[in-house]
């Protein structure tokens, strides 16, 4: 039975490990004992175990992610550099103390191999590019902290310039400007520098000639036999054609009757929506994600699935909290009467007056030449901002395979200045993908769209608009009644304050405008402490986070 506090524990302790060897290989060694020491042993070696120390307390420090992750190539360096770090504590000094930890870890991690089964994660060889750097700074820090403790007392004569040109001359095995007291102070300081230098660059030769992996990505199979479960069962789900953005793999059931569509994201595998086919195959897709994730040591996650899907979840083992709600738009009751449609109507009024006009059409009936201008005009109105979506977006515009896709454009004075792009919700809906407007044009331009969207939906055998995603609606909604709770009222609060970034708030108020009708979305995960990484990989995902990248090469999946 699978223990999850011990991959934890045993990460912490070996990281403890690192730093202690860190400590103990920068530090003089007990003179008795080294004096005992160099009576068997030369003066050279006890040096080279010095800096060999050093090299493995940071290598033991890098690994404590992987064993947290329970990965087996991490199990497998961190038993070899344990080893390793009895026998040099003990050859640089007689330092028993720091061995016997040593050893103690060692047994401990022995006695729980069966924890560390994880295959390691696909990787590219750009992550050279990423890990290079990091080491190289991390040899730095720990090259000035050990110069620090091994020159004299009389460190003001040794400028902190002095001091950085040693480090980086010693790492490439080059003699420093600096003198030190003692001949074995010296020896180890270059042992340990050229020790970390060759660490950071094997580590980088290594990452960089590695045969790369190929990223997430569906294959032209796959997608052929997704959008024949699309064309049986999309209309279950809003959410179901978002399944095919390409950024994503597939994990079938055995009866291949269902699928499940899922990215990694910072070691959580997120899928998006419910599983595609028939519910009664869901179960297997869903047991075949758990299985990858078990393999390789992911964190499950689901974001933004509805109720159906949250139960086949929940009965699969993962935990389930609402997330927000889904507005939908039923076009057979919408109008824009009404006291409560007010300033809606209002708006499409004045865009109307300015003279504006819309068009509806499927993408099918766009030429080539037209299509290409609109991607060009939405691409420029997104301008520098960070394409953002996962669970609801297609990730593309204009691709020849999304035919079916509706786009309702705005013009005036002939030139285009708004657009909405909706995907197929089975054969009588709509999603909303995505929502793009000139910053010169006049405000309403959206309402304006949906509303055309919505009166031009009869014509095209259209019943259902599925419009933005509103997260956590309801306490945004309960805070602003009156008479709500000062608990209620303060988590509202927090998330309007967080709207500034995310656009919480505006996005439930741009939905309820069209008083729509609300469906519940979920999120499933496996216990309460994986929702902070869920979280995180959730808005990675979306793009609220986005980290700095290096060029990928194109790859074929």
């Amino acid at each position: 039975m699978s223990r999850p506090w011990v991959p934890t524990t045993a990460a912490l302790l070996v990281r403890g490990g690192g730093i202690l060897d860190l400590i103990s290989a920068a530090t003089h060694p007990d003179p008795g004992r080294l004096a005992t020491l160099t009576e068997f042993v030369p003066a050279p070696v006890t040096h080279a175990a010095a800096a060999a120390t050093s090299v493995i307390g940071l290598v033991l420090l890098l690994l404590g992610h992987g064993l947290a992750r329970r990965k087996r190539r991490a199990w497998f360096a961190a038993v070899g550099l344990l080893a390793a770090s009895v026998v040099l504590n003990l050859g640089k000094g007689l330092d028993v103390e720091e061995a016997v930890f040593s050893a103690v870890l060692l047994l401990l991690l022995l006695l729980a191999h069966g924890e560390f089964v994880a295959e390691g994660d696909p990787r590219t060889r750009w992550a050279a590019l990423r890990t290079g750097p990091l080491l190289l700074l991390g040899s730095t820090v720990i090259g000035l902290a050990l110069i620090q403790l091994r020159l004299s007392t009389e460190l003001g004569t040794h400028p902190f310039r002095a001091r950085l040109a040693h480090v980086l001359l010693g790492l490439f095995g080059i003699p420093g400007p600096l003198q030190f007291r003692s001949d074995a102070d010296t020896d180890v300081v270059a042992f340990t520098l050229g020790g970390l230098g060759a660490l950071t660059v094997l580590v980088t030769v290594y990452l960089s000639l590695r045969p790369a992996e190929p990223v997430a990505r569906l294959d032209a199979q796959d997608e052929q036999d997704l959008r024949r479960l699309l064309e049986r069962y999309g209309g279950q789900d809003s959410l179901g054609y978002f399944a095919l953005r390409r950024d994503k793999s597939v994990l079938w059931s055995p009866s291949r009757k269902a699928a499940v569509t899922y990215r990694v994201v910072s070691g959580v595998a997120l899928a998006g929506g419910d599983p595609l086919g028939d519910p009664e195959a869901w179960p297997g897709a869903i047991t075949a994600l758990l299985e990858v994730c078990r393999r390789h040591a992911w964190v499950p996650a689901v974001m933004g699935c509805s109720e159906a899907g949250g139960r086949a979840y929940a009965r699969a083992g993962l935990s389930v909290l609402e997330l927000g709600d889904e507005a939908v738009l039923k076009v057979d009751c919408f109008s824009t009467e009404g006291r409560a449609m007010r300033g809606v109507r209002q708006a499409v009024h004045r865009i109307d007056r300015a003279g504006y006009t819309a068009r509806v059409r499927r993408l099918g009936e766009i030429p080539q030449s037209e299509r290409e201008d609109l991607e060009r005009a939405a691409a420029a109105w997104r301008g520098a901002q960070t394409e953002r979506g996962f669970s609801m977006a297609l990730g593309r515009f204009g691709d020849p395979t999304d035919d079916a896709c509706v786009l309702v454009t705005a013009e005036k004075d002939g030139q285009l200045r708004a657009l909405l792009h909706f995907v197929p919700w089975g054969c009588d809906g709509l999603s909303l993908d995505l929502m793009r407007r000139d910053r010169e044009g006049d405000n309403g331009l959206n309402e304006f769209l949906i509303v055309a969207a919505a009166r031009a939906a009869p014509d095209l055998g259209v019943r259902r608009l599925s419009l933005n995603f509103a997260v956590f609606r309801q306490a945004l909604e309960r805070g602003d009644r009156l008479g709500a709770g000062p608990l209620v009222r303060t988590w509202r609060d927090l998330l309007v304050f967080a709207s500034r970034w995310f656009q919480i708030d505006s996005l439930y108020r741009f939905n309820a405008k069209f008083r729509p009708e609300w469906e519940p979305r979920y999120v499933c995960y496996p216990s309460s402490r994986d929702l902070p990484r869920v979280a995180f990989a959730a808005l990675e995902a979306e793009a609220f986070l986005a980290w700095p990248t290096w060029p990928r090469r194109s790859q074929v999946g």
